[in-house]
C-alpha cells in the first residue's frame, strides 16, 4: 500500500475495549499516527463487572484511564468522542464535534443488550455491559434489602399497636411475620456466564454477607431464581459443566428454573405464560446485541447485528476497514460462530495490526485462526467452572484459576494489588466492601411485588421473548 510522500498513514480505532485497546497498543509500533475515539475516558475489565455490581469492587479497582494506559505511546491521540456515522467512500468518519480522515479504520465498538424486541422491560431489567449498569443493579439490589427492612419495621410497629408490647418481642434470629409470610425475591433473566455470576452472587449476599445486619427483616429468607429458556445454564459449556454448574448454584441457594420462557416485565413482576414471580429486582443476562454502528458500515450483517467480515478481518469492498470483537461475526474450522468472549477480540486487535503492518510493506495478507485457550465462569464462593478443550474442572480449583487468570489481566499493578487483597478479605469475612446506595430511592413496582398475587393480575397476551 502506497501514502502520500512526508505523511504518515492514519489508523482510526472505534472503541477502547479488549480489541481498540489491544489493536491499538500494537499499531502504535508501527510509522503510523494512531487515533482512538471511545464515548468514555476509561477502559472498563467487563469480566469483572458484576463485582462491582454486587458490591465486592469499586468501580475504580476494574477500570483504567485510556490516557494513562496509553501514555507511553506518543503517536496515539485518545479523543473522547461518539462517531455517529461513516463515509467509507471517502474514508471519513463524522463524530459528534468533527470529521476524521483514515487511511486505516478499526470498528471495535463492542454490543449492547437485546432484550428481543421488548425494549420496554430495560427500565424494569437492568443489563451488565458499563459501570454505569453496575452501578445501576448495585444501587437495586443494596436498596430491595433497605426497602424491606423498613417494610418489616413498619408492619412491627402496626402490630405492636394493636397488642401489648410483650405480645411482639424482636428475637434477632427469628424474621418477623411480614419477612416470613412474602420473601424478598430477586428474578435473574438468563442462564449464560453473566447470569450464572449475578445469581450465585446475590445469593452469598443474602446468605452471608448481610446476615445479622438487619433487625426486623432476614435476608437469609431472600429467594434468589435464575431463569433460563433453554433446558440447562452455561449452554456454550459441556453437558457435564452445565450440571455441576446448576448444582453449585444450588448449594448456595439459588433456584434455578431451565427450560421457562420469559413472557412479560412488569413493575415488581415477572410472568412465564400465565405464571408470574412476584420480584423486588429483576436483572437481565439473556442476550446481546452488537453495537449499532455496524448498521452504519452499510455491509451485510447476520441476525444479532454483527458485520460479517472477511478471513482477515476486513469488510466486504472496503480492505482497509476492519470489524474486531463482539461486532464481528466470523466462524471458526468447524463454521461455529467465534464467541463474543475477550480472548477473541484481544487476538483479533492483535491480529488487525499484523495485517495493518503487511500492508505497509505491500506484502500478502493472511485469514485470522483463533486459539481458543479455554473458558470459565464464576458461580460464587469458591465455586466456578472450567473447560480446556477437553479438560474440564469444577468447584474450588476452577474458582481459583479464574481468579488468578482474571488478575492477571487488569490493567495496572495497582489495580491487580487492590483487587486481590480486596477478594483475600471477602473469601475470608464474606464482606462486600462497596455497599454504596446512590441516586434514587426508588425501586420499580416496591411494594406492590410483596401483594401481586396470580388471582390478581391476568397473564399479559405476549410471545416468549428470553
Amino acid at each position: 500500500m502506497t501514502m502520500a510522500a512526508g505523511r504518515m498513514p492514519r489508523v482510526v480505532i472505534v472503541g477502547a475495549g479488549f480489541g481498540g485497546l489491544t489493536a491499538a497498543r500494537r499499531i502504535a509500533r508501527l510509522p503510523v499516527q494512531v487515533t482512538l475515539l471511545d464515548r468514555k475516558n476509561h477502559h472498563t475489565f467487563q469480566p469483572l463487572l458484576y463485582q462491582v455490581a454486587t458490591a465486592g469492587l469499586s468501580p475504580g479497582e476494574i477500570a483504567a484511564p485510556i490516557r494513562a494506559i496509553l501514555r507511553g505511546r506518543s503517536n496515539i491521540e485518545v479523543l473522547l468522542e461518539e462517531v455517529i456515522d461513516f463515509d467509507l467512500e471517502h474514508k471519513k468518519i463524522r463524530t459528534n464535534a468533527q470529521s476524521l480522515d483514515y487511511d486505516f479504520l478499526v470498528v471495535a465498538s463492542g454490543a449492547t443488550h437485546a432484550y428481543f424486541g421488548h425494549q420496554e422491560w430495560q427500565s424494569l431489567a437492568p443489563g451488565l455491559k458499563t459501570i454505569e449498569d453496575a452501578l445501576e443493579i448495585r444501587r437495586r439490589v443494596l436498596l430491595a434489602f433497605e426497602l424491606a427492612e423498613r417494610q418489616a419495621a413498619a408492619g412491627l410497629d402496626n402490630e405492636s399497636d394493636n397488642s401489648r408490647p410483650h405480645d411482639n418481642p424482636r428475637h434477632e434470629n427469628q424474621p418477623p411475620a411480614a419477612c416470613r409470610q412474602s420473601p424478598l425475591q430477586f428474578v435473574v433473566v438468563g442462564g449464560g456466564p453473566t447470569g450464572v455470576e449475578l445469581a450465585g452472587t446475590l445469593a452469598e449476599i443474602a446468605h452471608h454477607a448481610l446476615n445479622h445486619e438487619f433487625r426486623n427483616f432476614d435476608p437469609r429468607q431472600s429467594r434468589i431464581l435464575l431463569i433460563e429458556g433453554g433446558p440447562r445454564v452455561l449452554p456454550s459449556y459441556s453437558e457435564e459443566l452445565s450440571r455441576k454448574a446448576e448444582q453449585q448454584l444450588r448449594r448456595l441457594g439459588v433456584e434455578v428454573l431451565t427450560s421457562h420462557m420469559v413472557t412479560n416485565i412488569e413493575p415488581g413482576a415477572v410472568w412465564m405464560g400465565d405464571k408470574t414471580i412476584p420480584s423486588a429486582v429483576v436483572l437481565w443476562a439473556a442476550g446481546v446485541a452488537a453495537s449499532p454502528l455496524g448498521q452504519k458500515l452499510g455491509v451485510p450483517l447476520d441476525r444479532a447485528g454483527r458485520v460479517l467480515v472477511n478471513p482477515d478481518l476486513s469488510i466486504p469492498r472496503h480492505a482497509q476497514v476492519f470489524v474486531i470483537g463482539d461486532l464481528a461475526a466470523l466462524p471458526d474450522e468447524n463454521g461455529k460462530l467465534l464467541p463474543g468472549v475477550a480472548q477473541v477480540a484481544i487476538q483479533q486487535g492483535a491480529w488487525v495490526s499484523e495485517i495493518i503492518a503487511r500492508d505497509l510493506q505491500n506484502q500478502p495478507r493472511r485469514n485470522f485462526h483463533y486459539h481458543d485457550k479455554g473458558s470459565l465462569a464464576t458461580i460464587g464462593r469458591a465455586a466456578a467452572v472450567a473447560q480446556f478443550g477437553k479438560f474440564e474442572m469444577s468447584g474450588y480449583f476452577a474458582w481459583l484459576a479464574w481468579l488468578f487468570i482474571h488478575i492477571l489481566f487488569l490493567i495496572g499493578f495497582r489495580n491487580r494489588l487492590l483487587v486481590m487483597i480486596q477478594w483475600a478479605w471477602s473469601y475470608l469475612t464474606y464482606e462486600r466492601g462497596a455497599r454504596l446506595i446512590t441516586g434514587s430511592d426508588a425501586l420499580p413496582g416496591w411494594p406492590e411485588f410483596q401483594t401481586k398475587t396470580k388471582t390478581e393480575t391476568q397473564p399479559p397476551s405476549q410471545q416468549p421473548a428470553a
